[in-house]
């Protein structure tokens, strides 16, 4: 029996997947039944190095759609629109998705999910996150039994590649940036990745699959790495840390957290050493404790292994089950009630702060006093030079509500010997 696949985009990841599937030999078994029928592009005058039989490629992506011989729509398009309303064509007409598109999933994902439970069709997406690395999956088969605490990782390979340069090389961030520009780990326009939009756009679809409550994407907590510099990777490593873009989520019970941004990870923790392009993703649970996924976070071969995975599960089920009316609940995803996120300045966590100051008496006593008066406790205060005519002053915090660290922090910036705060930092 063969199972006939329709393929919409052809850029890195669809040509990794393509080639895969026209090259089956020495891999499952199950590949030799499925073939590509259609492939779908936005034109047909960019040079392609596959080859397809002629009239495979196509620019009409709503024929392929709802084409009655296709049973798999894989989605590689990227973006907002059309996939959006491509993916929900096919899902109308009666065909499994797979797709590889975090935006679209972390954006309407109900919408996706509803849709294709009242179809009784299959979405799947485990190239959306983490690249080639398994851990969509595993969180709804693997880790199934477990109560889940906590998903942490770092999964934009960009913005690790940008902060691990930075700290080996000690070369500024726009510099790292351009360096990354011009080896293709980084895009023309870097915003959805060194904003930290990319790695929000997955963290939510991981807290869905984790805590089985969707998450409203702009409700997400979202701060890049722009602001990060290597003074401050110096100040983190004299301290004992790493300079991180974390994606972060955590059942705190009644609610949510769900937050990215730049974080000091002290160096024993297992994400610390997580350096390159490489993503990680660590996972506590109950019983399991802590499991860590880590591999290639991007690129054609490590996201197209993930899709055609998640062609072979469909294939699979399509083969085995004589039952078509129910979808099997270990596989499919499905939209529940929303999540309540934590407000931020309900957010317990440590702070890092850099203040630039004049060197007056008295001036650390005058931070700690603006500190005490909402409640911050500091572990550590370090002053080790000058930044021309102001002296660095340096702390870290033990953990504290967001709302009265930022109570402090204005304060401590209208206070006479403060030249300026140039950077705040959460602490891990």
């Amino acid at each position: 029996m063969a199972f006939k696949v329709g393929l919409l985009g052809l850029g890195t990841v669809g040509t990794g997947t393509a080639e895969i599937l026209l090259d089956p030999a020495g891999r499952h078994p199950i590949l030799q039944e499925i073939t590509i029928k259609k492939v779908g592009v936005r034109s047909l005058d960019k040079p392609r190095k596959l080859k397809f039989p002629q009239g495979t490629i196509s620019t009409d992506l709503t024929a392929i759609v709802t084409d009655p011989e296709i049973d798999i729509v894989v989605e590689l398009l990227g973006g907002l629109e059309p996939a959006r309303s491509l993916i929900l064509q096919a899902i109308a007409a009666k065909k499994h998705v797979v797709t590889a598109n975090k935006a679209v999933i972390a954006r309407y994902g109900d919408e996706i999910y509803s849709a294709a439970e009242k179809a009784k069709v299959y979405v799947l997406l485990e190239g959306a996150v983490g690249g080639g690395i398994p851990v969509i999956e595993p969180l709804k088969q693997s880790l199934g039994a477990n109560r889940i605490k906590s998903a942490i990782g770092i999964v934009n390979g960009t913005t690790n590649y940008i902060l691990t340069q930075m700290a080996a090389v000690g070369a500024d961030f726009a510099d790292v940036l351009a360096e990354a520009q011009q080896l293709g780990y980084a895009e023309a326009d870097p915003t959805a990745d060194v904003d930290g939009l990319d790695a929000a756009d997955k963290i939510t679809i991981l807290t869905s699959l984790a805590f089985g409550k969707s998450v409203k994407r702009e409700q997400v907590l979202t701060e890049g790495i722009r602001q990060v510099s290597i003074t401050d990777i110096n100040y983190a490593e004299k301290l004992g840390f790493a300079i991180k873009l974390l994606a972060i989520s955590q059942n705190l019970g009644d609610c949510l957290q769900v937050r990215v941004h730049p974080t000091l990870v002290p160096k024993s923790h297992p994400l610390a050493s997580i350096n390159g392009v490489n993503n990680a993703i660590l996972i506590e649970g109950d019983p399991i404790g802590q499991v860590m996924f880590f591999g290639p976070g991007a690129g054609a071969g490590p996201t197209a292994s993930a899709v055609v995975a998640d062609i072979m599960n469909i294939v699979g089920v399509l083969k085995s089950s004589t039952n078509t009316e129910n979808l099997d609940p270990l596989l499919s995803c499905s939209h529940q009630e929303y999540a309540t996120l934590l407000p931020s300045e309900e957010l317990v966590t440590r702070f890092y702060a850099r203040s630039l100051a004049r060197d007056v008496p008295g001036v650390i006593g005058h931070l700690g006093t603006c500190f005490g008066k909402y409640n911050v406790s500091l572990e550590s205060v370090v002053q080790i030079g000058f930044v021309g005519e102001y002296s660095e002053i340096v702390v870290v915090t033990h953990d504290v509500k967001e709302g009265n660290f930022r109570l402090a922090i204005a304060e401590i910036s209208n206070l006479d010997a403060i030249h300026s705060i140039p950077s705040i930092l959460r602490v891990l």
